[in-house]
C-alpha cells in the first residue's frame, strides 16, 4: 500500500515520507478499512517534532489519527461490515500506524458509521476536533441561557464546539486574533467576538455579561488563558479544559478556590467507554440529522503531507485540512 510515515522527528519537509508499505491484514476482532481521506490535527505535527519530550514510539509511525474511508476485510469473529462507509478514531493512538495511508486496520469499534450524507473528507474531521468539542460542550454542562465563553473560535474543535453550545440554547462568547477568524467564528454561530490582540478580553468578558462573568469556559490553552479567570468567570463557574500549550500552569488558585470554580479536564484520546458511548451517540444523531457544518480549508494529495503539515504549523489553516487518498 502507498503511505506517509516517517522513522525519526523533525521537520516536516526533512523527515516525512511517501511509499510503499505491507498493506495490513486484520486479526480476530479488527477491521481493515480503505481509505479515501485522512484528517491532520495539530497533535499530528506536534508528535512528529517531538513536541512536550514525546519520543518516537516505534521504529517507522504512519501518522494521523482521523481518516473515513470503506471497511473490506474483517478478522475472525466479526460480522461481515465490509462495504461500509466509516470514519474512524485514534488510528495513530499508541499504535505505530494511523490514517496517512490506504489502509488501516484497527478494533472494530473504532470504526464507526458514516452516514450517507456526510462525505470523506467531512468524516475525516470527526475523531478529534468534533469529538472533542462534542466532550467539551457535554462537561461544560450548557444550558439554555448560560453564558459559555469558548477560547479560540477559529479553531477546528470550536468550530464544531460553537455549532453545538448554540443548538443547546447558550450565548457563545469567543475569542480571535483577527478578522478573518472573527468571520470564521462568526459562520459558526458566536454570538459575541473578542479580538484578543486589540481589545482586553476581561473588560469586554465584564461588559457582555453586565459585570456577572460567564457561567462557563471551553478552554483550548491553560497556559495562556489562566490569568483571565479570576476576572472572567462568576461564583460557580466551570472551566472545561481539553489543552495547554505548556508542561505547567499558573492558576490563580485561591480565587478559584474561595468562589468553588470547577475545573475540569480530559484528553479525547483517553476517554471512558461510557463518555465515548455518549458522544459517539450524540455525534451519529447530529451527522444524519444534518445540523453540522464542516470547515474543511485545505483538502491536498497524500504526497502533499509535508506541506499540509507546515501548513497547520505556521497556524495558517482557519479550519480543517485533509488529505485525499487515491
Amino acid at each position: 500500500m502507498r503511505a506517509a510515515f516517517y522513522s525519526q522527528q523533525g521537520p516536516a519537509h526533512e523527515v516525512l515520507r511517501v511509499g510503499e508499505q505491507p498493506t495490513p491484514a486484520p486479526a480476530p476482532g479488527e477491521v481493515r478499512v480503505r481509505l479515501r481521506a485522512s484528517g491532520v490535527n495539530p497533535s499530528d505535527w506536534k508528535v512528529r517534532r517531538g513536541g512536550f519530550g514525546r519520543q518516537l514510539g516505534a521504529p517507522l509511525i504512519i501518522p494521523h489519527s482521523d481518516g473515513a474511508g470503506d471497511i473490506d476485510a474483517v478478522g475472525a469473529g466479526v460480522a461481515d461490515r465490509r462495504g461500509e462507509r466509516v470514519w474512524v478514531w485514534n488510528g495513530q493512538w499508541k499504535r505505530p500506524h494511523g490514517t496517512a495511508a490506504q489502509f488501516i486496520v484497527l478494533p472494530q469499534a473504532q470504526a464507526v458509521h458514516l452516514p450517507d450524507n456526510v462525505d470523506y473528507a467531512q468524516g475525516a474531521c470527526l475523531g478529534i476536533p468534533a469529538l472533542t468539542a462534542i466532550q467539551a460542550v457535554r462537561l461544560a454542562c450548557t444550558a439554555p441561557g448560560e453564558r459559555l465563553l469558548i477560547a479560540g473560535g477559529a479553531g477546528a474543535v470550536a468550530h464544531y464546539a460553537i455549532q453545538l453550545a448554540k443548538l443547546k440554547g447558550a450565548r457563545v462568547i469567543t475569542t480571535v486574533s483577527n478578522d478573518a477568524k472573527a468571520a470564521h467564528a462568526k459562520n459558526a454561530g458566536a454570538d459575541d467576538i473578542i479580538n484578543y490582540r486589540s481589545e482586553n478580553v476581561a473588560e469586554c468578558v465584564q461588559m457582555l455579561t453586565g459585570g456577572r462573568g460567564v457561567d462557563a469556559v471551553i478552554e483550548m490553552d491553560l497556559s495562556a488563558n489562566a490569568k483571565l479567570y479570576s476576572s472572567i468567570l462568576r461564583p460557580h463557574a466551570r472551566v472545561v479544559i481539553y489543552g495547554t500549550s505548556a508542561n505547567e500552569a499558573t492558576l490563580p488558585a485561591l480565587w478559584l478556590m474561595q468562589n468553588s470554580v470547577t475545573l475540569l479536564f480530559f484528553l479525547v484520546y483517553e476517554l471512558g467507554v461510557a463518555h465515548r458511548a455518549a458522544g459517539l451517540a450524540e455525534l451519529t444523531a447530529l451527522l444524519e440529522e444534518g445540523r453540522l457544518t464542516h470547515s474543511i480549508v485545505r483538502r491536498l494529495p497524500l504526497d502533499d503531507i509535508a506541506a499540509a503539515h507546515e501548513i497547520l504549523e505556521r497556524g495558517e489553516a482557519i479550519g480543517n485540512v485533509v488529505l485525499d487518498i487515491a
